[in-house]
């Protein structure tokens, strides 16, 4: 198969009425990529756009956008351009920050169903699984890169991943592409260049389809990688807590240890947050899962905490500073009312405004000895009605407080006093 035969493929497969973005810095790999996308949209319905993202990291990245929007131009292909200003805190590698923003902006431009396209192929896809083993990874990371994902409202797509470096480079001989030459990528100082210059030519030298072969072990890698996922999403369900988003701590002990921590892995990705490394896991196996019931263990990690209250383990970044609790907001009761940080209250429209016209509605938060009368049950403290509610320790200054005239009447999400109706935000 040839380059075009596989991007013809790609994108033949995944439909054409998408609209396909090359990530283009103006490199060898994106610039045959963008022009092998260039040949193919002649005779088939390509909605083409290209995307370059300028780091700012050399003295020449102007100059190399200048040339990636001329290149563009001169191809009619329509460009887009965003600047990203990199900031690097103690310990904290520039190659991996870089990497995280130029994707968050990548991300940001995608449509629904849109796909972004980038020229990774055989080589880049041998790079990673070394850089992956020799930080220790186990088979999510050997997996790699895979040829498609999920990314924002759309997919990242590489269609080159099948091909070694030689043949873009041939690609680009022949068909007589100019590049940019990124004084970056020849810096030993960052870990992928070493492999890119020094451990892959020697490998190579040695085992000639050496990146194939390591590209057959990244897709086994991946294959069982999904199994596993499989397995951990069953268990999920068996031990996943009544809010829907925690894990019961005493079901997940009952797993032998590779079980545990394979679903908290999952658990942990599924929501967003960074994953832990083995210490952190170690942590929470052992001095989180084992706590007794009345303890609330925690557990912090870049900028995501898990803690446990009573059997569940929640996941959550950093708790917010807790709501003064002199805190009012007076409610009108003639719009849903924003509480900033927190969610938005609305009043049911079944609601009887002449039964409030004259009286003053208030939203507070909790201050202490706070009292609450429930039908059937007579006067109850908040404090014994928030254990009753199983609400966190963590959340109870946030939750807020409904008041008519001084009289607390509803707890929106969880309790409202007979007489009135209130639908809570479901982000509260």
């Amino acid at each position: 198969m040839t380059l075009i035969e596989a991007v013809r493929d790609f994108c033949s497969q995944y439909g054409f009425e998408k609209t396909y973005w090359v990530a283009y810095s103006g490199g060898l790999d994106s610039g045959v990529l963008l022009s092998l996308c260039v040949e193919l949209r002649k005779t088939l319905p390509l909605k083409l756009r290209a995307i370059h993202i300028n780091h700012g990291l050399s003295p020449l990245a102007n100059e190399w956008a200048a040339k990636c929007k001329a290149v563009c131009h001169q191809q009619a292909v329509d460009y887009v351009e965003h600047t990203i200003c990199i900031e690097t805190a103690p310990g904290i590698s520039l190659e991996e920050t870089a990497r995280k923003q130029r994707y968050a902006r990548l991300a940001a431009v995608l449509q629904a169903g849109d796909i972004l396209l980038t020229a990774h192929h055989q080589d880049d896809q041998a790079e990673t699984v070394l850089l992956q083993l020799f930080r220790g990874a186990g088979p999510k990371g050997l997996a790699a890169m895979p040829r498609i994902k999920p990314l924002a409202q759309g997919f990242h797509g590489r269609p080159l991943l099948a091909f070694p470096h030689t043949v873009l480079m041939q690609y680009a001989h022949a068909h007589q592409l100019q590049w940019i030459e990124d004084e970056s990528n020849v810096n030993l100082h960052f870990t992928r260049n070493f492999i890119r210059s020094d451990l892959l030519p020697l490998l190579k030298n040695r085992w000639p389809t050496i990146t194939q072969v390591i590209s057959r072990s990244a897709a086994y890698c991946a294959e069982a990688q999904g199994l596993l996922e499989e397995l951990a999403a069953e268990d999920w369900q068996k031990i996943k807590g009544p809010r829907g988003d925690t894990l019961s701590a005493t079901k997940l002990a009952a797993l032998d240890a590779a079980r545990q921590r394979l679903l908290l892995r999952l658990w942990i990705q599924q929501q967003g947050h960074p994953l832990p490394d083995a210490k952190k896991l170690e942590t929470i196996q052992r001095n989180v899962l084992t706590a007794r019931s009345d303890r609330q263990p925690r557990v912090v990690w870049q900028q995501t905490e898990l803690r446990r209250y009573r059997d569940e383990l929640y996941l959550l970044s950093p708790t917010k500073a807790p709501v003064p609790s002199s805190y009012t907001l007076t409610w009108k009761l003639n719009a849903p009312l924003v509480l900033p940080g927190i969610g938005t209250v609305w009043k049911s429209e079944e609601e009887d405004e002449d039964q409030l016209a004259s009286k003053s509605v208030s939203v507070k938060f909790r201050q202490g000895g706070e009292r609450v009368h429930l039908a059937g049950r007579g006067r109850h403290v908040l404090k014994n009605l928030f254990q009753e509610y199983s609400i966190p320790p963590w959340e109870r200054s946030r939750v807020p407080l409904i008041f008519v005239e001084e009289e607390l009447i509803a707890i929106p999400g969880y309790f409202v006093q007979k007489g009135y109706e209130l639908v809570p935000d479901p982000a509260i």
